[in-house]
């Protein structure tokens, strides 16, 4: 939830840590700091404040700080509000040691108490601080390496954490449990980072640390232990994401960056997994066999937030082509459940980051209860692919928006693909032809996409007429309902509107009781068998004097008299229609957000990666 950034090496560490923040700023912008080493002084210097990562660069500005080594971190907060106290980093009671940590320690609280009784100082309500107590209170007869280990073992909780010494600085020690952490490599300096971002304009090869490893980076090498502290040795994994995929190259905000590339991220992916239609689909990266899939009788998804209503969508997907019962879980009550599942189940975890908490937690329950594990993610060597027995990436690039966007069609276009290559091996779904007919209708999808983009003035205008409405109801039909869940959850991360996603052969059964003139509902109305039974939902709304957004197929003159907010898409297969469907109700959201004055990219109280439960 929250972002580090470690440096060591010639240059000056401020720039670099600075930059990493930067990019790290959508993991955590409640408040924000830096600590370098000073050797003229042989002191650490620390600079902190509340706010976002332009605040500390004025301060910066005006009381820099000196020295080649260094560490920064910006945070999302749980324990204690986000003010100077208990912003990151933290420091011992005499000022030797810094540290900065990504988690949660869940008993912080009895060893405060502990180390309050031996004389030492808080100065924050935060877990964190008691880390670097622990770590004072082992280094006065330990070295800094075994005494940030000692401190290590006395905590239960999740941790990522980077610590630096005035009395060792010629080291930075990185430490990780249940939260990311990677070392970039290069010549002469090291970096740590909670995320591939941060490193992007420095390092292209990189070491993903394992749970219950550390590193200890000096200018001329990067190790790796486990807690143990037997060497561990890990081939580096080159990143080849373009730095400029991490800019906003001109664009006013990240998520209509973000948006505006789901055509060409499509593209991509199909043109990778589909190299020729009558061959079917390339999964180079699978690793699960063939005899492994047809031993499958039931699907479970696994995933939380956006990728949750991708994986609703997947139910529809697979069971459609595989004829395969698929249930869909929450992650977070997937293992609180005692789940059904054993060796004739795949479970499929699907998570951008690959380190959602919630999510790695139901996969681990999973295998410990015999289930093949696959995941859908977007992040090479994330936690969750290297303990999944499978993995797909979905090579969407970084996402900087917390409003997941271009992610969650990219997760959509996976599913797809995957349903069909599932569906061949199975042997069902109608065969050789259909197949190739489904792989041609996917492909078509990047240019309708395409389509919706340059009607992109209109649903601006339809956004602005409707941003002074306090509440919301999204409705949708068939593969289209967890359309409406998604749209409901766009609106309410980045405008704070109040807003409800209903399968609209529910309205009925309650929310038809909130229709009135002051709730705006948008209804998803493509062509498709279900199109009559949604007009009959939007006919009910407009004699309740509902204001009706309708997103329609082009060339619909029904809805035109049903209501004048038209957003017209161009004419898809119903099967597919959530890949061009999310576009415009990605961008209702985002413009009804801008013109309401909120920050769309970092919504308040919400972090893009959430690595804690």
């Amino acid at each position: 939830m929250c972002g580090i950034i470690g440096y060591i090496g010639e240059k000056e560490a401020q720039p670099i840590l600075l930059n990493g923040l930067k990019r790290l700023e959508y993991r955590g912008y409640d408040s924000c700091g830096m600590a370098t080493y000073l050797p003229g002084k042989k002191a650490l210097s620390v600079r902190k404040l509340p706010g976002k990562i332009k605040a500390l660069e004025e301060l910066l500005a005006r009381k820099a700080l000196a020295g080649s080594m260094g560490i920064g971190h910006c945070r999302w907060a749980t324990h204690g509000a986000p003010n100077q106290a208990n912003a990151h980093p933290h420091t011992d009671c005499k000022g030797e040691i810094v540290l900065v940590h990504n988690g949660i320690i869940e008993n912080y609280l009895q060893l405060k108490h502990v180390l309050i009784r031996r004389g030492h100082k808080f100065r924050s309500q935060t877990d964190t601080e008691v880390i670097v107590h622990l770590i004072e209170d082992f280094y006065h007869k330990l070295p800094f390496e075994q005494a940030v280990l000692k401190a290590l073992s006395k905590l239960e909780g999740s941790f990522a954490i980077a610590a630096i010494s005035k009395r060792e600085p010629d080291k930075i020690i990185g430490a990780r449990l249940g939260s990311p952490l990677v070392v970039g490599a290069g010549r002469g300096e090291n970096f740590l980072a909670s995320d591939i971002p941060a490193l992007l304009d420095f390092a292209k090869e990189v070491v993903f640390l394992e749970d219950g490893e550390y590193a200890v980076l000096t200018k001329e090498r990067a190790e790796i232990f486990d807690l143990a502290g037997k060497p561990v040795k890990r081939a580096a994994v080159h990143i080849n994401w373009d730095i400029s995929q991490a800019q906003k190259q001109g664009w006013p905000h990240f998520m209509l960056k973000e948006i505006n590339e789901q055509p060409r991220v499509l593209n991509d992916i199909l043109g990778q997994r589909i190299p020729d239609a009558k061959e079917g689909v390339y999964f180079e990266e699978l690793r699960i066999t063939d005899e492994q899939l047809k031993a499958v009788n039931s699907i479970n998804i696994i995933a939380c937030g956006t990728a949750y209503h991708a994986g609703l969508c997947g139910k529809y997907i697979l069971e459609k082509l595989c004829k395969r019962p698929v249930g869909v879980d929450l992650a977070s009550e997937f293992r609180y459940r005692d789940p059904l599942v054993g060796a004739d189940t795949l479970v499929i975890a699907i998570s951008q980051s690959g380190e959602t908490a919630d999510t790695l937690a139901a996969a681990r329950e999973a295998r410990k209860k015999g289930a093949l594990v696959l995941t859908i993610c977007n992040v090479l060597g994330s936690t969750l692919v290297r303990e999944a027995d499978g993995v797909i990436y979905t090579h969407a690039g970084p996402e900087i928006g917390v409003a997941s966007t271009k992610a969650y069609t990219a997760q959509l276009a996976i599913l797809y693909l995957f349903a069909i290559y599932l569906a061949r091996i199975l042997q069902v779904a109608g065969g050789g032809e259909s197949f190739v007919k489904l792989l041609s209708s996917l492909r078509s999808c990047p240019r309708l996409q395409e389509k919706v983009l340059e009607n992109q003035n209109t649903i601006k205008k339809v956004a602005r007429r409707h941003s002074h409405f306090g509440s919301f109801l999204f409705l949708g039909r068939n593969v289209n309902y967890p359309s409406a869940l998604e749209g409901a959850l766009k609106l309410k991360e980045v405008s704070y509107i109040p807003a409800e996603g209903y399968a609209a052969g529910e309205m009925k059964h309650g929310p038809i009781a909130l229709i009135d003139e002051y709730r705006a509902v948008v209804c998803i109305a493509p062509s498709s068998r279900i199109y009559e039974k949604m007009a009959s939902n939007i006919q009910e709304i407009r004699s309740r004097r509902g204001k009706i957004i309708v997103i329609a197929t082009e060339g619909d003159e029904k809805m035109k008299g049903l209501t004048a907010e038209v957003i017209y898409t161009p004419k898809v297969d119903e099967f597919f229609s959530p890949l061009i469907m999310a576009l415009p109700l990605q961008l209702l959201a985002y413009h009804i957000a801008v013109k309401r004055g909120c920050d769309v990219d970092q919504p308040r109280n919400l972090a893009k990666s959430v690595t804690v439960e």
